[in-house]
């Protein structure tokens, strides 16, 4: 089950955020904000400590109750995909959600990159996504 989306701008700042299941605890802005720096940080210094040559961090963070599964593209823009545990093929879920980012965010002419998602076709079209999903 697709549970929530958060997108992190290459600042740490959180652009944008979504919440589709109700077994997710409901937090304040403020909270989703200091959530996305800090796995912004913790993810910078997992790249800089880790034993491989050219890890780029965190990519997966799995527990009992979800699974955080975040991809980060070359403009250093990460998407965290928010899923129940097991859910299969989280990686074509990820792609799905950046290809919707591409066509709907990035191709917007009114849209400034690395500021907040404002963008009512990447809205519907998410919200399309997470229905066939889930």
């Amino acid at each position: 089950m697709f549970l929530g989306l958060w997108i992190i701008n290459k600042a740490g700042g959180l652009i944008f955020q979504r919440d589709f299941g109700e077994s997710l605890a409901r937090l304040s802005t403020n909270d989703y904000l200091v959530l996305a720096g800090t796995f912004h940080s913790v993810h910078a210094i997992a790249s800089r400590i880790s034993p491989v040559p050219g890890s780029s961090g965190i990519e997966t963070l799995e527990t009992d109750t979800f699974t955080l599964t975040c991809h980060q593209t070359p403009t250093g823009i990460k998407f965290l995909v928010v899923t129940s545990p097991g859910h299969a093929n989280i990686a074509g879920l990820v792609r799905q959600v950046y290809d919707l980012y591409a066509d709907y965010v990035m191709k917007n002419p009114f849209y400034t990159p690395e500021m907040p998602v404002r963008c009512e076709q990447f809205d519907a079209n998410l919200l399309k996504l997470v229905k066939a999903v889930n």
